[in-house]
């Protein structure tokens, strides 16, 4: 509705001064912030020496960025090259068993790093969740693989399970942790895809195969049972033209942001001031919304950076995966939103969509997205943050819903120009409330909860209607682009000239030729 709706072009160059003005304001902020506090003592923990020739420190906070990009870049690298190379050169000896090939590569892989104790874990819930799958019940798959997601994340089992895997090294935690979750999440699609299966069942070699893919195995995406039986499985290997080429250009632009990030961490300590609230007290509202928004787009780039790295070893091995989440600069709507689209693609595929249908009903989509934030509650750990997080992303998706139904009937959607206002203000709210119900599972429950006070509080009305307002102009920039694109994707008609009108008409309705003299004579 209203989506091929323009604005005049003067409006849109004033949203982009604005926009353009406020980011770089707020980001002085945080720079001089960053700057002047250095060397207090609640930095020295996570601000640590960096790159010499830059003469400044750096933060370390986030140990997922320095665990694949710094302690253990090598490891994973080696890994993952030597997947690439032993799957390339068996790819071309025996293209029909390249998937068999993966898995015994992966399984090597997970032997070595973990243990046959671990190998011996994951191959019960294989065991326990094929069995169940045999029985062709959805609703009994559902259950015993949520039953299983549950044993990794509540007490005591997890405690228990976690004995299984040998070693002490800092990585293992992560690897132990998000290589059951990834694999009971895997097991849950191949039943359900067994489910589906009309004549007989996949065999457990199937999902044995579609388990150990290495590049999946530890951190995901995870790809429904489905497309990877069907990718992994097609013997014609040839690419399409120029998809080389675009697969080096993506892994060219993904250093280029590992690189950007590096150099953001030594000047904007985004990730460390959070987590000092005597600082943070300190600081004006427009750093502190800087603030919540910067560590938004920060996740979002991790998340499109190590995601972008495994799809690209993927893509090598003629895959198609799960895309990286979409810019949460572009987001303004709660149905968009998401950091793994692997996860989002299972739910919506599973839950969501499955008991949601078409998204029109009010009750079923209510039903759909409460069943859809439990299933991801348990995903993450249910804790106390989880819920808070969970309930309010809830009642912000179904309150779309809402919203869609109000602006669906007259007279809003008969003024099409002022209806893209009227909806841009509350996309801007909108926007807010994403930031804020995720920066709860981002940063901490004290820093969500000070940043709403500064700027709902305390910072009403000057500091709240000034952020909205920028947060409008760049509703309304992303609305303008998602409108180009749109009219690139579905042009409207010409609508026909005058002339081309008559000629239409004398073609449909010819008027009848008079008879000739002779054509008389002839017929008398």
């Amino acid at each position: 509705m209203g989506i091929k709706t323009a604005l005049p072009k003067t409006e849109l160059y004033l949203y982009t001064a604005v926009l353009s003005l406020a980011l770089l304001w707020a980001g002085s902020w945080i720079i001089e912030a960053s700057s002047e506090n250095v060397n207090r003592k609640a930095f020295r923990e996570n601000v640590k020496p960096g790159w010499h020739y830059f003469g400044r420190k750096m933060d370390v906070s986030d140990f997922e960025w320095v665990m694949w990009f710094t302690t253990f870049r090598n490891h994973i690298l080696f890994a993952l090259s030597g997947h690439v190379i032993f799957a390339k050169i068996c790819s071309m000896l025996s293209p029909k068993n390249r998937s068999l090939i993966y898995m015994l590569y992966g399984s090597l892989a997970v032997l070595i790093t973990m243990g046959w104790t671990y190998i011996t874990l994951i191959l019960s819930h294989c065991i326990i969740l094929y069995s169940v799958a045999l029985v062709k019940r959805k609703w009994l798959c559902f259950v015993a693989g949520l039953t299983s997601l549950a044993t990794f994340k509540m007490e005591p089992f997890n405690t228990w399970q976690e004995g299984f895997a040998t070693g002490s090294f800092d990585l293992q935690d992560v690897l132990f942790y998000g290589g059951c979750g990834f694999s009971i999440m895997r097991c849950m699609s191949f039943a359900l895809e067994n489910c589906e299966k009309k004549d007989g069942n996949y065999s457990f070699l199937d999902l044995i195969k579609y388990n150990f893919y290495l590049p999946f195995f530890f951190f995901g995406p995870v790809m429904t049972f489905d497309r990877f039986h069907e990718q992994a499985n097609n013997p014609n290997l040839t690419r399409k033209e120029r998809e080389m080429w675009n697969i080096t250009i993506h892994a060219l632009v993904h250093l280029g942001a590992i690189l950007v990030v590096d150099v953001f961490f030594h000047f904007l300590y985004i990730l460390t001031i959070p987590n000092d609230l005597k600082l943070l007290k300190q600081l004006s509202d427009w750093p502190l919304a800087g603030l919540a928004y910067s560590n938004l787009v920060y996740d979002w780039v991790k998340s499109a950076v190590l995601f972008g790295v495994i799809n690209t070893v993927s893509r090598l091995d003629h895959l198609d995966p799960p895309q990286p989440p979409k810019c949460i600069t572009m987001l303004y709507v709660f149905a968009e939103t998401h950091f793994d689209r692997g996860i989002n693609d299972w739910l919506c595929k599973y839950v969501y969509d499955y008991i949601g249908e078409n998204h029109d009903a009010i009750f079923k989509e209510l039903l759909a997205t409460i069943c859809t934030f439990a299933v991801t509650t348990l995903w993450l750990g249910p804790c106390e943050l989880v819920y808070i997080w969970s309930f309010f992303n809830c009642f912000g998706l179904n309150f779309e819903l809402w919203v869609a139904k109000l602006f669906s009937l007259p007279p809003f959607s008969t003024i099409e120009a002022m209806s893209r206002r009227i909806r841009g203000l509350f996309n801007a709210v909108n926007f807010w409330q994403i930031v804020l119900y995720n920066v709860l599972a981002l940063n901490s429950l004290d820093f969500a909860q000070l940043v709403t006070k500064r700027l709902l509080l305390k910072g009403f009305p000057l500091s709240t209607l000034s952020v909205l307002f920028v947060t409008y102009c760049g509703v309304q920039l992303i609305k303008e682009r998602e409108r180009k694109q749109a009219m690139l994707d579905d042009p409207e008609p010409v609508p026909p000239t005058e002339a081309s009108k008559q000629k239409q008409a004398m073609l449909d309705d010819p008027e009848p030729v008079p008879p000739t003299e002779a054509s008389k004579q002839k017929a008398e």
